[in-house]
């Protein structure tokens, strides 16, 4: 699960006035109430669900974009446009270091792995990896120094034979300062992890960066609609879907020509998809994954799996659906944003446990109070789950204490300087019976846009 998240020199994220970075956190503050909306170990207590206000262009999506980031940074390098991703607000974050930090719990332990980069040189100036504890000590598992060309391994990873082979992997890129240890320690290392159980922890952190932190835009489908492909339980997963007032009341997988789904490619192309993916059909089947969903193509208004039968051909199928009766079958095209878009939101409900999700613009083609359901669905299911919701919207019902506690809604506003800062509705210490949504929308909290006058009034 996720603990915080912390930013320096990124988008419209500068620092602190004391200097700090900015800090979004999913710990429990003081609220009393909700208190089954919250994982409680007894060390630690986490919120499970956060909804992030501001107006547009003040810094939602940069947290997200922040998230990102960093979890893209990890698993393949800097991402395209890299350089110019610093905080333009002041000319001197050009060539100062921009920081990333995550701190999460991993199996009841605690963790924080965070690097700092100059993005206008593409250069790494520093990495770790730390074990925090419930007494707040810190244990370093790792650390590095680029610029001075410094590493060091404690703790876990001092171990006979281990650590031997971490200094090799480490020198290889003392002086490397476009790469993460990390990412370096997560390439074909198997070997390495089933020799050394100790060692697991670097592989733990970054399969929970990969698999686990799992961040969504606006623009792009949420789900591979995979619950729907391999449920043994349609009933349960219709049940869900016809309480949001959708229409729909039953699905089943329908095949479809390949030839059909791949049509309108260019001949070319058409070809080598074709041959890649019965390459990649035959190395699951070589595998031996028997359970494995195959392939699953998804794009916003369509979605095939891709699979081969028994005589080794490839076979296309498709999800469509029943409205009402069952006289005739709607496709995925057929339907309406809004439906499409809470069929996406799907997922999270029947997501298992571990997973965080960060969700872009909610309420994008939704109604105001499907957004309001949808949000308290999750927290009822999220009850008897370890699982994470964290969204951005605009969409002020959602600030209901009938609904979520003040711990669980978060602010980001602008400055006039173009710098975002980040705030919890705690941190303002409202009284419990206080009109948060008019507030917010009167401007009590930031985060909402300030008007000037569209026509000026000409004078006389």
């Amino acid at each position: 699960m996720l603990i915080r998240f912390n930013v320096k020199n990124f988008l419209s994220f500068s620092t602190r006035d004391d200097g700090r970075t900015e800090e979004f956190s999913m710990l429990a503050g003081k609220v009393r109430s909700k208190k089954e909306h919250i994982y409680d170990d007894d060390k630690i207590k986490l919120l499970k669900f956060a909804a992030i206000y501001g107006a547009n262009a003040a810094g939602k999506s940069n947290l997200v974009k922040a998230m990102d980031f960093m979890r893209r940074t990890v698993l393949n390098g800097l991402p395209e446009g890299y350089t110019e991703k610093y905080c333009k607000a002041n000319s001197e974050y050009k060539e100062k270091g921009s920081y990333f930090e995550i701190e999460i719990m991993l199996e009841q332990k605690y963790y924080a792995y965070g690097f700092e980069v100059i993005l206008s040189q593409g250069k790494f100036i520093s990495e770790w990896l730390i074990e925090l504890t419930a007494d707040n000590n810190e244990k370093v598992i790792f650390s590095r120094d680029i610029i001075n060309g410094d590493y060091e391994f404690k703790g876990v990873l001092i171990t006979k034979g281990l650590i031997d082979k971490l200094n090799v992997y480490a020198e290889d890129i003392r002086d490397d300062s476009s790469v993460l240890l990390l990412s370096i320690m997560n390439q074909n290392k198997k070997n390495l992890y089933q020799e050394y159980k100790r060692a697991s922890i670097l592989k733990d952190v970054y399969l929970w960066i990969k698999d686990n932190l799992d961040i969504n835009y606006p623009d792009q489908p949420i789900s591979d609609y995979s619950y729907m492909a391999e449920t043994e339980n349609i009933e349960e997963v219709c049940r869900i879907i016809s309480a949001f007032g959708t229409g729909i009341t039953n699905f089943e997988m329908v095949r479809v020509p390949t030839e059909k789904v791949v049509s309108h490619l260019p001949k070319e192309i058409r070809e080598q998809l074709l041959t890649d993916i019965e390459k990649r059909l035959i190395e699951l089947r070589n595998e031996k994954l028997s359970e494995s969903k195959g392939i699953i193509m998804r794009s916003s208004r369509d979605f095939f799996i891709l699979n081969t039968d028994e005589k080794g051909e490839i076979v296309c199928q498709t999800i469509k659906f029943y409205h009402g009766n069952k006289s005739a079958l709607f496709n995925l095209s057929e339907e309406s944003d809004g439906t499409v878009r809470i069929l996406d939101l799907l997922e999270i409900l029947l997501a298992g446990e571990g997973k965080t999700y960060v969700i872009d613009e909610l309420d994008r083609c939704l109604h105001p109070s499907m957004s309001y359901r949808f949000v308290e669905t999750f927290l009822e299911l999220a009850i008897e789950k370890d699982i994470q919701l964290i969204v951005t919207t605009h969409e002020s019902r959602l600030m209901d204490f009938e609904l979520l506690r003040r711990d669980e809604i978060w602010f980001v506003d602008k400055k006039k300087s173009g710098e975002t800062d980040i705030y919890s509705l705690e941190e303002y210490n409202e009284r419990f019976d206080k009109k948060i949504d008019k507030a917010y929308l009167e401007g009590r909290y930031g985060g909402v846009p300030i008007f000037s006058t569209v026509f000026p009034i000409k004078e006389d």
